[in-house]
């Protein structure tokens, strides 16, 4: 394709953008100011002139193709670079505006991410928020979201990535359990106690250990699973046994005295800690408001206390 056909494409690329950022073309040409059928004719033009299809069109919704998903990346690439030369030339305001959305899992949102929101919509009155709180994996493209806070020990090539902490788990049981039932003083003892687990597949109640370099896995039972960090808590507390429980919604009750770690000695290996990433799609020209809150999200949590720092 010549210099000239991709300079000439440029109002196609910012309405293809558009069409996949607003979901359909009708939604498109009400921001855009043009009409369906006109917003129809420019992705169809793109689509010529790169002798690709961008979209797959049913009558209920739109999805991006393979080479659509590729283009539209490098399309709103293109875009950032714009508004960023528009900031330059002082017709975009400099105070950062607009919609952040971020997904992130239930439990990390709730007892991480949310306390540090109210501080920062308080900083940045022009931008708005919108968490996302699921536990299944969320594309960025197709689920529309600007920034992914994710539990992994590997982050997705092709995302630009920042640890910002550690997600540790450990167990946890009240004085008055341990009272009536024994403190374990070895993982193998767990088999003899109630044990408060996730229980969303048979591996949850398979408890893995690691100390000087030795692991211990212990089959663990009990009458009261929950795939909800804070029902585990709600739970560990009513003496119901020892349950598994990320630490930053362990931490309060544990410096209250509410709760008390079990078997400290030992590395508690739950299938779901590792590091917190906080992922987003390469792009050279990130707008103001995704650049602060990244910055503001990474000062807060590298204070946020965690049961074992980051190496």
């Amino acid at each position: 394709m010549s210099t000239n056909l991709s300079y000439a494409l440029l109002p196609e690329m910012a309405v293809f953008v558009q069409v996949v950022e607003s979901g359909s073309f009708s939604a498109a040409a009400r921001k855009l100011g043009a009409s369906p059928s006109a917003v129809s004719r420019s992705v169809a033009k793109l689509e010529q002139a790169l002798a690709l299809q961008l979209l797959h069109r049913t009558t209920r919704k739109l999805r991006l193709s393979e080479s659509g998903e590729e283009a539209f990346a490098h399309c709103r690439t293109l875009l950032a670079a714009a508004d960023a030369v528009m900031a330059i030339g002082g017709r975009r305001a400099a105070e950062p505006e607009g919609l952040v959305s971020v997904s992130v899992p239930k439990a990390v949102g709730r007892f991480v991410l949310h306390p540090h929101m109210p501080e920062f919509l308080r900083r940045y009155p022009k931008v708005d928020v919108r968490l996302r709180l699921e536990d299944r994996y969320m594309d960025l493209i197709d689920d529309r979201v600007d920034l992914a806070l994710r539990i992994t020990d590997r982050p997705s090539p092709g995302l630009i990535g920042r640890q910002l902490m550690r997600i540790d788990h450990l167990l946890c049981a009240t004085p008055h359990y341990l009272a009536q039932h024994g403190t374990p003083q070895h993982p193998h003892d767990l088999a003899a106690h109630s044990c408060i687990y996730l229980g969303e597949t048979p591996s949850d109640a398979q408890w893995k250990f690691r100390r000087s370099g030795k692991t211990v896995t212990v089959n663990v039972r009990g009458r009261y699973a929950a795939n909800h960090t804070g029902v585990r808590l709600d739970a560990v507390k009513q003496h119901i046994g020892i349950g598994s429980l990320p630490y930053f919604t362990a931490r309060q009750a544990l410096d209250d005295g509410e709760i008390v770690q079990v078997l400290p000695e030992w590395d508690f290996l739950s299938s779901y800690h590792g590091g917190l990433w906080l992922l987003y799609a390469p792009n050279q020209y990130l707008p103001p408001k995704l650049r602060v809150f990244i910055d503001y999200l990474v000062a807060c949590l590298a204070q946020e206390p965690q049961l074992k720092r980051l190496a």
